[in-house]
């Protein structure tokens, strides 16, 4: 989720949810509440309308016992005089917040309430009562109390007032506890939901945060193996995916870099080591022309023929490391041209076929192609290509008659060319990997299977950056063919029709 959302969510969650909870909470409260009220003082009013007026409901709370006073001064004015029935109406009352005040002539017979009170002094005189149990008198003073007067004659024919006082400050504690646990409600819901979006934000941010505060510490650290992992679909989401990806990406090229300077390690080795062998049969043979030991002309010209095929061995070796590195960054000097395939690769079979009659193998070729078929490639580098997979097959030629085959065919938009041994072959553990660099099959390394381990790597990047592939198969004892295809030249002619 986005931030935006979350905001907005946020916001919403912030006004409407205390909104709603409190409303809730204060319908609950005033349910119950009223319901406490209701048994207590008698009020049955499912409208609440008298909660919006406090006077009102204190006198409703009294309601039922001016009732019953009303009655008893009506009918038994006598009982005014009996203590019992004065104690009894009096409890209720306290109940009510309220107490008995009654009095006969000028004088209270009877006080429902312990210690002197100045509302005592103000009580009203004999008929200035009301029959309406919804009005009465307010007094005001050291202490607040409403007044319900009911006036009515004793036996003897004195004059009486029993007075219920409803005490203010002490009324209806269950208002004063709903109004506590409305207060406390609300607190409480507004610290359920400010806990609320603090979880939320901190899972969905903090989190996060904390792994990519932990993730830059192992980059920091140099230590790439690690995951970010990305759980959310935000901009924290974003940012992990892209650290992730920047991780991995650093991670590879920690590993490419590792790995280059590796394979620079074992091409240096293997340069090092194949340049011994022939730098030490130069040394050895021109130290024999210096002692004097080729005392003849037919052994002189052997040393010299030796010292400069030696010499060759080691330009070839100078060449493939010159090239390597120009492979390596991408920096092969190409210049493509339109071949003729039928001469091209006649001229190179004529090349081929001397040094190979000098070393006693057979050369066969066979062209299967037409005369007039042309590719677009460069030639010095694409008879590299033959030169380096003839080389491979001589090194590895252990027949005592050797022989090398070279096919050429139309396979429709390409030529494939086919270069076939009678070698010793590649097993097949090895064949998925000779035109890795580096990669030897013959670890012997000596004088007549040594070399760099980049020559079919090099052969390999030469013919896909001609737009071709190459392949190779082999069975052991038995020889190798490798394969390679270069698209053919294709002129297109486009008729334009002329209007005279």
């Amino acid at each position: 989720m986005k931030f935006k959302n979350k905001i907005i969510i946020s916001f919403c969650i912030i006004i409407f949810v205390p909104i709603f909870l409190s409303v809730l909470t204060i319908f609950s409260v005033q349910k119950i509440q009223m319901k406490a009220i209701e048994r207590t003082y008698g009020i049955v009013d499912d409208n609440y309308n008298y909660l919006s007026n406090t006077t009102q409901l204190f006198y409703r709370f009294t309601k039922g016992s001016f009732e019953d006073l009303k009655k008893v001064a009506k009918e038994n004015p006598e009982k005014f005089e009996d203590t019992t029935y004065l104690e009894d109406t009096n409890a209720e009352l306290e109940k009510k917040s309220s107490y008995l005040v009654v009095r006969k002539d000028s004088a209270l017979v009877y006080i429902g309430k312990d210690g002197g009170s100045s509302l005592l002094t103000q009580l009203p005189p004999y008929g200035d009562n009301t029959d309406n149990a919804y009005s009465g008198t307010y007094i005001d003073g050291e202490e607040q109390a409403l007044l319900k007067q009911v006036d009515f004659v004793y036996p003897d024919e004195s004059k009486g007032s029993a007075f219920i006082v409803t005490v203010l400050e002490s009324s209806v504690p269950e208002l004063k506890k709903m109004a506590v646990d409305i207060m406390i409600a609300v607190l409480l819901i507004l610290v359920l939901t400010a806990c609320m979006l603090t979880i939320w934000i901190y899972t969905s941010m903090i989190n996060p945060i904390k792994k990519l505060q932990a993730a830059a510490q192992n980059i920091k650290e140099g230590n790439l193996d690690f995951t970010v992992e990305v759980e959310n679909d935000d901009e924290i989401g974003e940012l992990c995916r892209s650290f992730e990806e920047m991780r991995q990406r650093l991670k590879d090229n920690t590993e490419e870099k590792i790995e280059s300077e590796r394979e620079n390690k074992t091409l240096i080795s293997n340069i090092a080591h194949d340049l011994k062998t022939p730098i030490t049969a130069v040394k050895g043979y021109a130290e024999g022309l210096m002692d004097g030991v080729a005392d003849t002309p037919e052994k002189r010209d052997k040393y010299i023929r030796t010292i400069y095929n030696k010499a060759n061995e080691m330009d070839t070796l100078i060449n493939e490391l010159t090239l390597y590195s120009k492979i390596d960054t991408n920096r092969i000097p190409y210049n493509f041209a339109k071949i003729n395939v039928s001469d091209y690769f006649m001229d190179c079979v004529e090349e081929l076929g001397l040094d190979l009659e000098a070393k006693n193998i057979g050369l066969g070729y066979f062209n299967y192609v037409d005369e007039d078929v042309q590719i677009i490639a460069d030639p010095e580098q694409l008879r590299r290509v033959i030169n380096n997979i003839v080389g491979n097959s001589i090194k590895y030629l252990d027949k005592q008659k050797g022989f090398i085959n070279i096919r050429i065919k139309d396979v429709g938009d390409f030529i494939q060319v086919e270069i076939e041994d009678n070698g010793r072959g590649i097993s097949a553990r090895d064949l998925p990997y000779i035109f890795d660099r580096f990669y030897r099959a013959d670890a012997s390394r000596n004088s007549a299977t040594g070399g760099s381990g980049i020559g079919l790597s090099i052969v390999k990047k030469i013919i896909e950056d001609h737009g071709g592939k190459i392949w190779a198969t082999s069975k052991e004892t038995i020889g190798t063919v490798m394969y390679f295809v270069i698209r053919k030249y294709q002129e297109v002619y486009n008729e334009q029709s002329i209007d005279n």
